[in-house]
């Protein structure tokens, strides 16, 4: 798994690449909480994603909770069909915003 972040009109956008599963989903849940205690508008960018298993998840909606009381968002986008399978499934895909592309989220987040 690789993760960089970046700033885009004012929303911090961490872009996931590789495999999120079991040995390594605690550093991703690391980087979600920093990012979610710097920014109150987060997306999370999965276009180069291949994998998220449910450690995955449960990271999501650690950082999902951590962001909520402050009333900050975050916006997920660009998954490929077999990851949004996975969030249908589970039912992830109505505790988040999902946008078809990083751009998107950024402008639905009230970046301009």
């Amino acid at each position: 798994m690789n993760i960089t972040e970046e700033a885009v009109n004012g929303v911090t956008v961490l872009r996931t690449e590789g495999r999120i599963d079991s040995g390594n989903a605690a550093e991703f849940e690391g980087h979600l909480v920093k990012a979610v205690g710097e920014s109150s508008r987060l997306v999370v960018d999965m276009a180069k994603l291949s994998y998220i298993s449910s450690a995955g998840l449960r990271s999501l909606l650690i950082a999902a909770k951590k962001a909520r009381p402050s009333g900050g968002r975050i916006a997920l986008s660009a998954m490929a069909p077999h990851i949004r399978e996975v969030f249908d499934l589970s039912g992830f895909s109505s505790l988040f915003e999902i946008h078809g592309d990083a751009g998107a989220a950024v402008a639905a987040l009230g970046g301009a």
